[in-house]
């Protein structure tokens, strides 16, 4: 063989040699390349490189739910959530069959057969997206690994592991998502988490924002809506873009179609209607009974009294906290409770479903009630009297010290305290105040963009008058309507619960209960002239309101009550002590201080209204009072009842069935004849029914207490300071003020059929006890002697 052979040979011998190193380099490479994707895996798995959750996140992936309040007739009142992550809990039983339909055709169509990432539609994303630059070529991403997104992106700053890391960090948590839940319970987590825009955060709250539904009423093309906003919910925000979104709703439409979900005719059909929505912004301010959730809210997160937490002047505040603390079990709620892991309860992320007893068609009837009586005829009325006044809102008592007022409720605003916490001095806040800014001002036509000062906005918003009303079940506490003012964006002071004022006159049936319990019936009669009684401090007080035309004649007691007479209060109050009637307005329900004057016969300690309408209860029942009852039960996020009984009403007897004949007799008289009478004329109310007017000095509160078998109201009516009220008694008496809410009320109550209230509803009569029976002891506990009380008159 000669050397050109052999040099042939050694050549090609050389090349396959070469062939080999290459191949076997190829697969070292190859085997280098898995064997650093299984290491940096294993690493990413354990956690030693990038995030990755523990056992414990992976499990309770979301662990922050919006509370909810629904109301007895089922309707969502609204939710307590942290500020923009209004989240609500929903099952995937209450999940619409399009939305999942919707999702899986539009994301991740094979994703009942991968175990968390989709190997076919990875390489075609590569291939075509990132080899051929065709954006047609899908993306890559499952919904576990979209879900995995939302749920656990990495917090690290590094770059390497930010970009380089996340994919990688996806397809892993994907794979353990997949192995710890179900395929139903992952999109259930999916939509559950999403952002859907205006705090709607989760199905459950964007079918209640954009359509006003729950989930599992959502439509074919509304279920498509939402999940087309998956993609991008900014770029296709139906609010902003709805030709933009419509056009993307129409690709899930179309996707469902390719994945036969719907039919060519629906899907033809579906893609030509136009994009509706029935949108309600997610705000604690709006909706219906805000001033009840707000209550609800403090009530139920209050924490337990420390008495260094209250000034000098609050220990009386303190000492009704206390008590409610004790006996009340709603109060402070969240911080008695515990959950199975030994902390608290929070409102605002442990998802709780709050039954409350308000049914959402009484409430609704009451905002109505209250804002056509306030709007149409009361302030309209009062505009016209404090027209061109100099003074106005405030009286003319007043006049020289308007400013005095105005800078002295500038210091309790908001803005004050933000510009005093800067370190500004009062005189510069002052003339920040001066300075005209523009802002939105209440109106009762709408919200009014205008220039105005902040130090006129606080006196043009005084200018309104304001209100409280609550309706409640007259046996079982149940409270049915809570409107704590005429609207909660601006007047955020709630006049139910937490506003107190005097009573005037409807404090006169407690001292006729007090009176009717020493013996005296509503038939006895008494001559009518002047009253003067002696204080403990040896002085006259007289009480003004009586009617010289009937001076000398004989009135019974019955005719006082009906007409609120002032003289036959007085003359009760005589034949009694102001301890044994302090005392018995606590019986009432009535709390803090009552200081045992002769004069509080009259209506001058202050009480607030959800009191007033639970004390009444008991000319209901037979003499028992019932408390208010706000909640029936409490659930977790998972259904679980949590709490129910300890919300069963509380019970105390006040008075004797005797005293109930007596009494009711007295208050039907108001109504059917008396001060009361109009919510008859006026409102064509019918029903067997009892009440009261009530009046403070200056007209500056005005009152109506009525009360049906089956539901006892109270409404207040008056300025935000007691300077502000009607000079003419004719426009400022409760007759005139609080009484036409009531009766409004009434008026569309018994026109819905579906409460079950009817106007042929009838009080209880208690066999063998007549109005004019005389019972009980003529002399009163600690009341004078009869020769003493003969030297009191005079």
């Amino acid at each position: 063989m000669d050397e050109k052979e052999k040099s042939k040979k050694n050549k090609k011998k050389s090349k396959r040699f070469n062939s080999k190193k290459v191949v076997k380099g190829l697969w070292f490479l190859f085997a280098c390349f898995v064997g650093a994707v299984t290491i940096i895996f294993t690493l990413i798995s354990t956690g030693a490189i990038g995030y990755m959750p523990d056992v414990e996140e992976l499990e309770n992936p979301i662990d922050k739910y919006a509370s909810q309040v629904y109301s007895s007739d089922g309707v969502l009142l609204g939710t307590y959530s942290l500020a923009k992550n209004n989240r609500i809990y929903s099952d995937y039983e209450d999940l619409s069959p399009y939305l999942v339909q919707a999702l899986v055709a539009t994301e991740d169509a094979r994703y009942y057969s991968h175990s968390g990432i989709d190997a076919y539609a990875l390489v075609r994303a590569v291939v075509k997206r990132g080899l051929l630059m065709d954006k047609s070529g899908g993306g890559g991403s499952t919904i576990p690994q979209q879900l995995a997104k939302l749920l656990y992106s990495p917090p690290s700053e590094n770059a390497f592991e930010r970009v380089l890391l996340r994919k990688p960090i996806e397809w892993v948590i994907a794979v353990k998502l997949e192995r710890y839940y179900t395929k139903e319970e992952i999109v259930n987590l999916y939509l559950n988490q999403f952002d859907f825009l205006y705090n709607a955060v989760g199905i459950q709250s964007a079918a209640q924002v954009y359509f006003n539904k729950t989930p599992k009423d959502l439509k074919i093309e509304e279920a498509a809506t939402l999940i087309g906003m998956c993609k991008n919910p900014s770029y296709f925000n139906p609010r902003r873009y709805p030709d933009r979104t419509k056009g993307r709703r129409n690709v899930v439409l179309e996707q469902m179609y390719k994945n036969d979900y719907i039919t060519e005719q629906q899907y033809d059909s579906l893609k030509q209607t136009d994009l509706k929505l029935d949108f309600k912004r997610v705000d604690h301010k709006d909706g219906l009974a805000p001033y009840f959730r707000e209550y609800l809210r403090m009530t139920m997160t209050a924490k337990k009294p420390n008495k260094a937490n209250y000034a000098d002047w609050q220990m009386e505040q303190y000492s009704l906290d206390s008590t409610n603390w004790e006996v009340n079990p709603l109060y402070g709620w969240c911080n008695k409770n515990k959950k199975p892991d030994g902390s608290y309860y929070n409102l605002s992320t442990d998802g709780l479903k709050i039954y409350a007893t308000v049914d959402s068609r009484m409430q609704q009837y009451a905002e109505e009630a209250m804002t056509e009586h306030m709007s149409k005829e009361l302030q309209p009325d009062f505009d016209k009297e404090k027209k061109g006044r100099a003074y106005a809102p405030f009286s003319y008592s007043v006049a020289k010290n308007v400013d005095s007022l105005i800078y002295r409720a500038m210091k309790v605003t908001d803005r004050y305290r933000g510009l005093k916490k800067e370190g500004m001095s009062d005189k510069d806040i002052y003339k920040i105040f001066k300075q005209p800014a523009d802002m939105k001002v209440f109106s009762w036509k709408g919200e009014v963009d205008t220039i105005m000062t902040p130090w006129d906005s606080i006196r043009y918003h005084k200018g309104f008058l304001r209100s409280g009303f609550m309706a409640m079940d007259t046996h079982n506490g149940n409270v049915k309507a809570y409107v704590g003012g005429i609207d909660f964006k601006y007047f955020q002071y709630d006049m139910v619960n937490m506003g107190r004022r005097q009573v005037g006159s409807t404090i006169k049936p407690y001292l006729y209960t007090l009176s009717m319990e020493s013996g005296m019936t509503p038939c006895d009669e008494m001559l009518y002239v002047p009253q003067t009684l002696v204080t403990e401090t040896g002085k006259e007080w007289s009480p003004r309101g009586g009617r010289a035309s009937k001076f000398g004649e004989t009135v019974t007691i019955k005719w006082g009550l009906q007409n609120s007479d002032n003289l036959v209060t007085a003359y009760l109050m005589g034949r009694t002590s102001p301890y044994a009637f302090a005392r018995m307005l606590h019986s009432f329900g009535i709390t803090g201080k009552i200081d045992p004057v002769v004069s509080m016969a009259l209506g001058t300690h202050d009480v607030s209204v959800a009191e007033m309408a639970a004390a009444y209860t008991s000319f209901v029942n037979k003499g028992i009072r019932v408390n208010p009852v706000y909640v029936t039960r409490v659930e977790d996020a998972f259904g679980n009842i949590i709490a129910d009984a300890v919300f069963s009403p509380r019970m105390d007897e006040v008075f004797s069935e005797g005293t109930y004949v007596k009494m009711l007799d007295m208050l039907r008289g108001v109504v059917d004849g008396g001060t009361g009478g109009r919510i008859r004329r006026n409102y064509g109310i019918t029903v067997p029914m009892g009440g009261k007017t009530g009046t403070t000095q200056n007209n500056s509160d005005g009152w109506f207490m009525g009360f049906t078998p089956k539901i006892s109201t109270g409404c207040w009516v008056g300025g935000e300071d007691r300077s502000i009220h009607f000079d003419r008694t004719s426009d400022g008496q409760g007759a005139s003020m609080a009484l036409p809410i009531v009766g409004l009320f009434f008026k569309k109550v018994f026109a819905d059929k579906t409460l079950g209230y009817s106007q042929k509803d009838q009080f209880e009569t208690i066999p063998g006890y007549g109005v004019c029976d005389k019972t009980g002891d003529e002399e009163v506990p600690d009341a004078p002697p009869p020769a003493q009380i003969d030297n009191i008159f005079k």
